[in-house]
């Protein structure tokens, strides 16, 4: 049987994801993970695709993770497709996917959304352990979503465990993530080697996301402020025509709000360790946004993009 005819195994519980990870191992493979949260696009397949180039099998993980959502966010309306998702995965080459109905406690009578944040049931016998990196995941998006990073670091560990990765893989559109992860992955010893890949975009140069599928078609063509506001401070840090932050970041601000966007951050930052910066010339700077557009189904849809200048001295 050819391995486009082979079945891609879907596991479901913690205990059978582990055990045929280290079946994998203790035949000789190493083993990368590609953390996602489903409703796959391209840049989620390039992540599978560099996975591949860095380990011998992949596992692909598909799960909205509730805790590094709050209660008026969109947990409940974030878009899914478990099944065009597998068939992406098979297509592209992974080897197995991890797809949990939860990886928190089940508290009787209590859904998996209980454990979005502002909705935790209390319950004496919820789930009440969590992963933080203290410093790192303040700014950006930590500044107004301060539950954020808990989520992620939390949900990541648990994964690392199930999945006892050799590599694991994330895209740098969520470049705080990858710092943070990084960070983590460090400060807690596991012996895992953090991979980050290049933001996927569209033709237009809008970033891939999942949540562009909730965009409306005028929404959409408003985003594409973010790229150009980005493309210009590029051009700009290049040619050395503005050296300050507060200029680039009073600069794209104002591009994006002429667009429609509501800033939730423009901010510049050391493309290292996140601190504040001044001047633009002497170091790698990161250049990140996160902006709310109309969605086309109810509320606002909150994309962020980033571009790193200098990166040459990073």
């Amino acid at each position: 049987m050819s391995g486009e005819d082979q079945e891609l195994p879907v596991f479901t519980t913690a205990a059978d994801m582990r055990n045929w990870v280290r079946k994998q191992k203790k035949s000789g493979r190493k083993v990368a993970l590609v953390p996602t949260m489903g409703y796959l696009h391209d840049a989620h397949l390039s992540l599978v695709k560099a996975a591949l180039e860095k380990a011998d099998v992949v596992v692909a993980s598909i799960y909205v993770n509730p805790t590094q959502f709050a209660a008026h966010e969109d947990f409940d309306v974030y878009p899914r497709n478990a099944d065009e998702d597998r068939a992406k995965l098979k297509a592209v080459g992974a080897h197995a996917v991890f797809e949990p109905e939860s990886l928190y406690v089940q508290v009787p009578g209590a859904s998996e959304g209980a454990n979005v944040v502002g909705r935790e049931t209390h319950h004496p016998d919820s789930h009440e352990t969590y992963v933080t990196v203290e410093r790192l995941q303040k700014p950006l998006c930590g500044g107004s979503r301060p539950h954020f990073f808990r989520g992620v670091c939390t949900v990541v560990t648990k994964l690392f465990h199930i999945c006892e990765p050799d590599v694991a893989v994330f895209g740098r559109k969520d470049y705080q993530q990858f710092r943070v992860i990084s960070r983590m992955v460090r400060d807690l010893d596991f012996p895992i080697e953090v991979v980050g890949v290049p933001i996927g975009r569209e033709a237009d140069g809008l970033a891939m996301s999942s949540r562009n599928a909730r965009l409306s078609p005028e929404s959409r063509e408003k985003a594409l402020c973010l790229s150009r506001g980005l493309a210009w401070a590029e051009k700009a840090a290049a040619e050395g025509s503005v050296s300050d932050s507060a200029a680039v970041q009073a600069h794209v601000r104002g591009l994006i709000e002429e667009a429609g966007g509501k800033v939730d951050y423009v901010e510049l930052l050391h493309a290292i360790n996140l601190g504040p910066v001044t001047d633009l010339s002497s170091q790698p700077v990161l250049l990140a946004l996160a902006v709310h557009f109309p969605a086309k189904d109810v509320g606002t849809v909150r994309l962020i993009d980033n571009t790193v200048l200098n990166p040459d001295k990073e």
